[in-house]
């Protein structure tokens, strides 16, 4: 059973364009991180909502990336560009 997380938040009005670079040369260590088995990064139409929709192996090898990134400094240069932390929310897919 794989888990799908999304995590939603709104990036600061100013942060928008230089945010990019930065998801640009951080994704593929997300997708290449033990677990991860897929990462999209979702804008609003004209507006400052984004969404990581993220597929994961388990929750715990997400909350385990999500320490990564806390103990390297990566989170705190992601949450530069966001007006506040994100919503994270964990959903299993069921086989139906």
């Amino acid at each position: 059973m794989s888990y799908r997380v999304l995590l939603t938040s709104n990036v600061k009005p100013d942060q928008k364009e230089a945010l990019l670079p930065f998801l640009e040369n951080n994704l593929p260590n997300v997708r290449g991180f033990a677990g991860c088995l897929n990462v999209t990064v979702l804008f609003e139409d004209g507006g400052q909502r984004m969404v990581f929709d993220e597929e994961w192996t388990s929750k715990e090898a997400h909350q385990a990336y999500l320490a990564f990134i806390d103990n390297n400094g990566v989170l705190a240069e992601l949450a530069a560009f966001l007006q506040g932390p994100p919503e994270i929310n964990y959903y299993h897919r069921l086989e139906i």
